[in-house]
């Protein structure tokens, strides 16, 4: 079965599976400061698509403050996230021949 699947594609959504929404967060919060900076141009008629706009000053200032959006945002994923305190993790292995992926207990 396992061979079916992975001729089938299905390892691309395993793989992409528990990575998906982490990316797709960082990525997120990656952009917010553009979209906000946009949004405040089309609200007051500047011009969203205006080069003057959009100065290097500007988009320097904003992937700053991209940047650390994004750091803090491992700043809580590190501190807050994942497996609970004490808890004990069990690596990947091979039981009556099929694979267990890790996990912690």
């Amino acid at each position: 079965m396992r061979l079916c699947r992975v001729a089938q594609g299905a390892w691309l959504a395993d793989i992409l599976g528990p990575m998906l929404r982490p990316v797709v967060t960082e990525f997120a919060l990656f952009l917010t400061p553009f979209a906000v900076y946009a949004f405040f141009l089309w609200a007051t008629r500047a011009g969203v698509l205006d080069p003057a706009q959009w100065t290097l000053s500007r988009i320097a200032w904003l992937s700053i403050a991209a940047l650390l959006l994004m750091i803090g945002s491992f700043i809580v994923l590190a501190q807050w996230g994942g497996s609970p305190p004490g808890s004990t993790y069990v690596p990947a292995h091979i039981e009556d021949g099929t694979f267990v992926p890790g996990e912690t207990k």
